[in-house]
C-alpha cells in the first residue's frame, strides 16, 4: 500500500498565476513545490518569523531550496540601507509557487529582522558593509 504526499490545493481561477496545472501535466517536472500545502506554508512562515540568527536564516534558505526548490536571495541595496526595506529579499520564480507565498516569505523574513536587528546587521556585514572603511 503506497500513500502519496498531499499536494497544495489549486488557487481559485484567476486569483493566481502560479501555473500549478501545467506543472502537474508536464511529465518529469519538478513538483516538489506542490508539497508545500497551506498548513506547511503557515509553519514555514512562522519559522521564518522566529529566526534567531543569520546562521538560522541561511540554514532555512538551504532547506527551502533542497526540499521545495525555492531560492531566496537576500542582498543589501546598492545605496544606503536605512530601514529593513533597504535589504532586498528576492524569491526566485518557480512554476507552482503561489503568488501569495512568493510575497509572504520576504515579509516574514523582514518581520524577523525587525524583531532581531542583529540578523540584519549580520546580513550587511556578510555582504561587505565596511568595504570602503
Amino acid at each position: 500500500m503506497t500513500t502519496s504526499a498531499p499536494i497544495r490545493q489549486p488557487c481559485p481561477p484567476g486569483a493566481c498565476d502560479c501555473g500549478r496545472d501545467p506543472l502537474l501535466e508536464t511529465p518529469g517536472a519538478d513538483v516538489r513545490i506542490l508539497f508545500l500545502t497551506r498548513t506547511e506554508e503557515k509553519r514555514l512562515i512562522e519559522r521564518l518569523e522566529n529566526l534567531s540568527s543569520l546562521q538560522d536564516l541561511e540554514h532555512l534558505q538551504r532547506r527551502m531550496f533542497e526540499q521545495l526548490g525555492i531560492r531566496v536571495d537576500i542582498v543589501p541595496s546598492f545605496n544606503e540601507v536605512r530601514t529593513m526595506r533597504g535589504i532586498g529579499i528576492y524569491v526566485g520564480e518557480l512554476p507552482g509557487l503561489c503568488r501569495k507565498t512568493r510575497a509572504s516569505i520576504p515579509a516574514a523574513i523582514r518581520r524577523a529582522m525587525e524583531k532581531r536587528p542583529e540578523i540584519a546587521y549580520d546580513v550587511l556585514n556578510a555582504n561587505d558593509l565596511l568595504r570602503d572603511a
